[in-house]
């Protein structure tokens, strides 16, 4: 999967109907997903898919409890026996339809557009090969989305189809073997958008180091001001125990963040923040203004949940995904892909997490939104503008002061340690 994916991008104030129909094309005939909203909650939520003539297409009807797809002009059921789910009464929600011609697939699903988020699924049946030329002749020849605004909103078209899981980590071309490709464990650096590579090639060098010559013991440093009444991060963690909830203090629920150059205004805040995580602490569950990222670790682990979308709604939607990052991992977010997630340096893990993430609008946003949603401890949906706890050559050289200046006590007595072993052997 190339990530050349969207047709367009758009807030609800922006109308991409130009036409008194309300019809829209898939990009390519015959394949895409059509993202959409159910406007104002209505117990169902309904469109046809037609080829070039409106003769031949598919209804298909959301309700509260189901997903029904006909074949028309027949009205053929196409039944998936397994869907027991419908729309969604959860703030935020979105749906999605991933027509395949070429696997002659059906998919409908909430939230994020991907496999994981599938909530009906039909494959098409045949008996003959003439049966089975007949059935993608029909899916290839499907082209418009005919639709009322009272019941659907549209959100985006998306040229590729929905096939199977994407995997999260990103791999250089250069170090892939065919067996990567077979197995699809890992994302080329190839298919990433321009956009992302353009961020991916800017980060993922052998050189792109937390502990470099200038500073090899810079992780070290980090650890030991994280731990350190009166050492600066030990005390800019301590004032920002209120940052995402000025009501309910939570000084787990904090992070650093560290940038790189200057907002160019490509990008919700400034591109480049190397993130500082110490054990135990975490983010909200928050999303990312539609941009494009890349996210790197530098040092520890890190864990991820992703969600479908962001409900501000106490604990009534789960993750879909759950891993955990190590050292030297990369992974991606796209405008409609790992969108929303959790970060948490867990408290089984021993070391402080350090992370490098940078962030870049799509070419085809005209919006530029610039924050990132987040929901605090009551559920509630926030706008987080992000910012700059310090800037990285500053906080380069506040750590190797620090490190430096750390208590003689400890030197002395190593040295003395040194001195009496050195003794005792003579």
């Amino acid at each position: 999967m190339t990530f050349v994916e969207t047709s367009f991008i758009r807030p609800k104030s922006y109308s991409l109907i130009n036409n008194k129909n309300n019809d829209l094309k898939l990009i390519i005939q015959g394949q895409g997903v059509f993202l959409f909203e159910n406007p104002v909650n209505n117990c169902c939520c309904m469109f046809n898919v037609y080829d070039y003539k409106k003769q031949n297409g598919l209804r298909i009807e959301l309700n509260e409890t189901s997903v029904k797809i006909n074949r028309l002009p027949e009205f053929i059921p196409l039944i998936d026996e397994n869907n027991n789910q419908g729309l969604s009464d959860k703030k935020g929600a979105y749906y999605w339809l991933s027509v395949d011609s070429q696997n002659q697939r059906l998919y409908v699903g909430l939230g994020e557009a991907r496999i994981e988020n599938a909530i009906y699924e039909y494959i098409f049946s045949f008996n003959n090969d003439e049966e089975r030329k007949n059935i993608k002749s029909f899916l290839e020849s499907l082209v418009t989305i005919c639709f009322s605004e009272n019941n659907v909103f549209p959100l985006q078209l998306l040229r590729d189809p929905i096939i199977k899981k994407i995997p999260l980590l990103i791999k250089n071309t250069q170090q892939l073997r065919m067996n990567h490709i077979a197995n699809y464990k890992y994302l080329p650096s190839s298919h990433l958008s321009s956009t992302a590579q353009q961020l991916y090639y800017s980060i993922s060098g052998k050189k792109f180091i937390l502990d470099d010559k200038d500073f090899p013991h810079f992780s070290k440093a980090i650890e030991y001001s994280i731990a350190t009444p009166g050492m600066w991060c030990y005390e800019r963690l301590k004032a920002k125990s209120t940052e995402f909830d000025k009501d309910k203090p939570n000084i787990l629920e904090t992070y650093l963040r560290i940038t790189l150059n200057q907002n160019n205004g490509e990008s919700p805040g400034i591109p480049y923040v190397m993130e500082i995580w110490p054990v135990g602490h975490f983010s909200p569950i928050h999303n990312h203004g539609n941009a494009h990222a890349i996210i790197r670790v530098l040092h520890g682990k890190i864990n991820v949940k992703l969600f479908p979308f962001l409900c501000d709604e106490p604990d009534t939607v789960d993750p879909f995904s759950e891993v955990q990052f190590v050292k030297n991992d990369i992974t991606w977010i796209s405008p409609t892909l790992n969108q929303v997630h959790q970060l948490t340096n867990l408290k089984t893990n021993k070391n402080t997490c350090v992370t490098i993430q940078c962030y870049m609008y799509d070419e085809k946003d005209k919006v530029h939104y610039d924050y990132f949603d987040y929901l605090d401890s009551k559920e509630q949906k926030q706008q987080y503008e992000p910012d700059s706890d310090m800037d990285f050559i500053q906080f380069k050289e506040t750590m190797k002061q620090e490190w430096e200046n750390r208590p003689k006590v400890i030197n002395i007595i190593n040295k003395k340690i040194s001195l009496f072993f050195g003794q005792s052997k003579k």
